[in-house]
């Protein structure tokens, strides 16, 4: 099958709906990314064939007393009267997670029709997966390297295997916590069989919860955990590095925050921000229909075990 260009804006904007995977930079606000993001598609969409002016009917007189009927174009309609047809109110968005602004790496992002299907995989509460970095031996105020420094610790008695240990003790309570938070008794049948299908999610949809945790680099005093969770915060996180330095008997602050995975949605598939455009994103729009298509589950599950949960990924 032959491919077609497609010149006509309106042909295009209607394939402007659903679900985008884009790469978010650190130092960037959530509203920053949208407003990027709808000023591009504006603009390209403007540059495409728009739909001509409208034509209203004007009855004037003509020869020997004889109305002429006619039809002129609408300056009400004009271009240089009502400014580019595809202005930034007639696209809306919704972001699937609310990332800080020092978080960077994957956010998927509903366009137009596609703001319901990422409020659906917004309540579904997909795993997402984090590279978080922290720096040991300082402590900040806010647990993020740009807020003032208000304590220090040696770091010296610090290793990888003391590290390891930690994160695994982290991992073990919050898996306990996992049926309290779920809001069966945990000595009832209900949890049993919960148990038996794989990990849940708590009740709570603002309890974060980490289903696994692990060291991925120690370069002295830097060092990188992975974290597999839900309905986590930045805020969450840069407290989880500094009550992790507390921990191994001295401090620490977040220096980075990186998203890898939002439930099936790469960071290998994300969008940079030089490519927030309008023929790529509708491109990424087509391999995230794919991805829906073939996990039903991201944004409807029968049950309250994560689906396709696998701590390696």
């Amino acid at each position: 099958m032959a491919l077609k260009v497609v010149t006509e804006a309106p042909t295009v904007w209607n394939y402007l709906n659903g679900l985008v995977n884009l790469y978010k930079p650190a130092g960037v606000t959530i509203q920053q990314v949208r407003n990027t993001v709808v000023h591009n598609l504006c603009r390209d969409l403007n540059q495409l064939e728009v739909r001509p002016s409208l034509q209203r009917v004007v009855i004037e007189d003509g020869f020997e007393s004889k109305l002429v009927v006619r039809k002129v174009e609408d300056l009400s309609d004009n271009l240089l009267v009502v400014g580019p047809r595809y202005q930034p109110d007639d696209v809306k968005c919704r972001f699937c997670a609310n990332h800080g602004r020092f978080t960077s790496g994957v956010t998927v992002v509903g366009i137009n029709n596609g703001s319901n299907l990422a409020y659906r995989l917004q309540q579904n509460r997909p795993l997402r997966v984090y590279r978080v970095t922290g720096f040991l031996g300082k402590a900040t105020e806010t647990h993020f390297a740009e807020s003032r420094v208000t304590a220090r610790a040696t770091i010296s008695h610090i290793g990888s295997e003391k590290i390891g240990r930690l994160l695994a003790s982290i991992q073990a309570s919050h898996q306990r916590k996992m049926f309290e938070l779920s809001g069966i008794d945990v000595q009832s049948q209900a949890a049993y069989e919960l148990a038996c299908e794989g990990t849940i999610r708590p009740a709570d949809n603002r309890q974060p919860m980490i289903y696994g945790i692990r060291l991925a680099e120690y370069r002295k005093p830097f060092f990188t955990i992975e974290v597999h969770a839900i309905n986590e915060t930045e805020a969450y996180l840069g407290e989880l590095i500094h009550e992790i330095g507390i921990n191994l008997k001295s401090c620490a602050h977040c220096t980075s925050i990186r998203c890898i995975r939002h439930g099936h949605f790469l960071l290998e598939d994300s969008l940079l921000r030089k490519d927030w455009n309008l023929q790529n994103i509708i491109s990424a729009m087509a391999h995230s229909n794919k991805l829906i298509h073939q996990h039903p589950d991201m944004l409807q599950q029968d049950n309250s075990a994560l689906q396709g949960f696998d701590k390696k990924d």
